[in-house]
């Protein structure tokens, strides 16, 4: 298992973030017209890039409740996973944004 203080991310070198800091950050992909997608890891490292996917990328969310009710489906559905939320451009078909939102317990 790993250490809960293993750094993953940008965000994860700062103090963890509010539910409503979350939701901003949130806020800011969708108002970018990035779209949103869930994946998750078990156990995460540097030579561990690929995670699995939660259902599809979330094309239609409009809203920062709607992604993160799906984010809290995946942490219920993978309680001893890490849980990833990024942002991808469909124009350019890539990863622009992407910061962990939840730590297994």
């Amino acid at each position: 298992m790993t250490s809960p203080t293993r750094r993953l991310e940008t965000f994860s070198y700062l103090p963890p973030m509010s539910d409503e800091e979350v939701a901003s950050q949130v806020r800011s992909i969708l108002e970018r017209r990035l779209v949103p997608a869930i994946e998750y890891a078990t156990d995460p490292g540097p030579r561990t890039v690929y995670w699995s996917m939660w259902n599809l990328p979330m094309f239609d969310a409009t809203t920062s409740e709607q992604v993160l009710a799906e984010v809290d489906g995946c942490a219920r559905a993978h309680p001893d996973a890490f849980v990833k939320l990024t942002g991808y451009d469909a124009t350019r078909q890539g990863q622009v944004a992407s910061f962990v939102v939840r730590r297994p317990a």
